[in-house]
């Protein structure tokens, strides 16, 4: 009896299979999730085809040999694998191995792909898929490209490009900021005191010694700043006086390269190799060293023209006038959102500058011709515009994007300041002998005592430059423009203290309105770099905790 219940029951399964076959003909069986699960309706197929009860159904037996190797039925031979699958053992070797029950997920459907734990982080890179089913692998599949990765230090300080939680995104951004203003009010400290002893200086050369020379003065003062960069690497190797000069010369230029390249391409994640790739500093950096050289030589170069035109008011309000200009610029090169505070800051500054300058103007006192005036003050208009715009030029393609620690832009600012001064140095000398050679301005060599001042009048020009282009990569050329303009109400009290004359009363009322500018400007500016920091997904920590320390690039 149990020999006739196996073959009726093979019988019946034939007899359905018929009936698929017909139903099949009109139906698609086509699954874009397979898995090895037969259907509810199916029934277990005997291992062994042709056992003894089949004997007693010989047509039975010819029909299914048939079915088996005609074309038409290769469906239904395809269904009676299926059904063999079942029964089968999930290590047998002739077990399909995409069906095989590898880690207990048979049912798992074939295009289910985990998520990547390595999504989000820095220079990933999603693998390569193959075809469908290939249980081949190669580099491509993996979450990091063995090529991308010979690019990329292997033990970086750097972010790992995840977001953070508001929490650590607050702390870090309030650190951060002080930080930075920390490292900004010092050297706005440096680049004020500078600034008196060289406009000092330089008076008492012209007026007093009588070498009255613009552009050669012009020329030797924005030359010095090529002395930036050799000063910071020689502060830079006593700090690190301890790391062998082979290891701090090739981590000192790895900084800089890595920094340049930030800046090219406006991103902080530089070590990618693609950008590593398509990155070209060395040019970028020629043409807008050109650029940012020429328009601060044409707004400086503008004072000194200016100075015999028009009178000394004029030419202190309109000049000053830069912070306004920079503001301005700064709106669509830096994509500064205009804010009311911001903006009543800048007029309230440019007011002060004119109370000082025009608050004690006496009748009869000036002795130029209208014609000159406003032919001075054309040109100091168009050096006031000019130097706002040197300004934001520097700010948008010389400085390092946001999120970049401060050491980082400190370093490659007094860097850039040296290209100013190698750009002057090489190119700027051929006005000289054209000036010489037409009587406009005659070069001579001044006396030996004169020389000594003229030195320390550069070099005191250098520094402030240097503080100055600090002072812009730290914060903004509009914070930077007002801080500027504390210089005006400083010198006044550093001339009371050595001629002893007494400030008036419009000096004393517009440098308080300077003053009062410049910290609501302050304190605006650094409300606006908390949110911005806040909101920035992916800071670079490559040398944010030692800022200029050169510890954390690689060898």
């Amino acid at each position: 009896m149990p020999r006739r219940d196996t073959s009726d029951q093979e019988v019946r399964l034939l007899q359905g299979h018929n009936r698929s076959s017909t139903d099949s003909d009109s139906s698609t069986s086509s699954s874009d999730d397979t898995t090895c699960e037969p259907g509810p309706s199916s029934t277990a197929r005997p291992n062994v085809v042709g056992a003894r009860g089949t004997a007693d159904h010989p047509s039975d037996a010819s029909d299914l040999d048939t079915k088996r190797h005609d074309p038409k039925n290769t469906k239904i031979h395809s269904d009676s694998e299926w059904l063999e699958l079942d029964n089968m053992d999930p290590n047998d070797p002739r077990r399909p191995h995409y069906h095989r029950h590898g880690d207990g997920k048979s049912g798992t459907p074939l295009l289910y792909k985990e998520d990547d734990p390595e999504r989000g982080r820095a220079g990933y890179s999603p693998p390569n898929d193959g075809p469908k089913g290939s249980r081949e692998t190669s580099e491509d599949d993996l979450p990091y490209h063995p090529r991308e990765s010979m690019g990329r230090p292997s033990l970086s300080r750097r972010s790992t490009m995840r977001s953070r939680s508001p929490q650590t995104a607050a702390a870090v951004a309030e650190d951060s900021t002080k930080k930075r203003y920390t490292y900004a009010g010092f050297f706005l400290i440096i680049s004020l005191i500078a600034f008196c002893v060289q406009t000092e200086l330089s008076a008492y050369i012209q007026h007093d010694l009588g070498w009255d020379k613009a552009y050669c003065m012009m020329y030797f003062t924005h030359g010095s700043w090529v002395v930036l960069w050799p000063v910071q690497l020689l502060i830079l190797r006593f700090q690190k006086r301890d790391v062998p000069w082979p290891v701090f010369w090739k981590r000192h230029k790895q900084q800089l390269r890595t920094t340049a390249i930030m800046i090219e391409k406006q991103t902080l994640d530089v070590f990618h190799i693609s950008i590593q790739h398509r990155a070209r500093p060395v040019r970028y950096f020629v043409r807008f060293t050109a650029i940012i050289t020429c328009s601060l030589t044409v707004a400086g170069l503008s004072w000194y023209i200016a100075v015999s035109l028009t009178t000394p008011s004029d030419l202190t309000a309109i000049y000053n006038c830069s912070a306004f200009f920079a503001y301005v610029f700064s709106v669509p090169l830096l994509r500064e959102p205009l804010r009311l505070d911001k903006s009543v800051a800048v007029l309230i500054a440019i007011g002060g500058v004119l109370v000082v300058a025009y608050g004690d103007t006496k009748e009869g006192g000036e002795s130029v011709e209208a014609g000159n005036r406003f032919l001075g003050n054309l040109v100091i208009g168009v050096g006031s515009v000019l130097y706002g715009l040197y300004e934001v030029l520097y700010k948008r393609y010389a400085c390092p994007p946001e999120g970049c620690s401060p050491g980082r832009g400190m370093i490659f600012a007094n860097t850039f300041g040296s290209l100013i001064g190698l750009f002057t140095l090489t190119v700027l000398w051929l006005p000289l002998p054209i000036l010489d050679w037409l009587n406009i301005e005659k070069f001579e060599i001044p006396a030996a005592s004169t020389c000594w001042l003229i030195l320390l009048a550069v070099l005191s020009n250098a520094t402030f430059s240097g503080s100055f282009l600090v002072l812009i990569s730290l914060t903004s050329p509009v914070l930077s423009s007002v801080a500027a303009l504390l210089t005006i109400f400083i010198v006044a009290i550093v001339d009371w203290m050595i001629t002893g004359e007494p400030l008036s009363f419009a000096a004393i009322v517009g440098g308080a309105m300077i003053i009062v500018a410049f910290l609501g400007l302050t304190w605006s500016t650094y409300r606006e770099m908390k949110e911005h920091a806040a909101m920035e997904p992916v800071p670079d920590f490559s040398d944010s905790d030692k800022d200029g320390d050169i510890d954390s690039d690689e060898d």
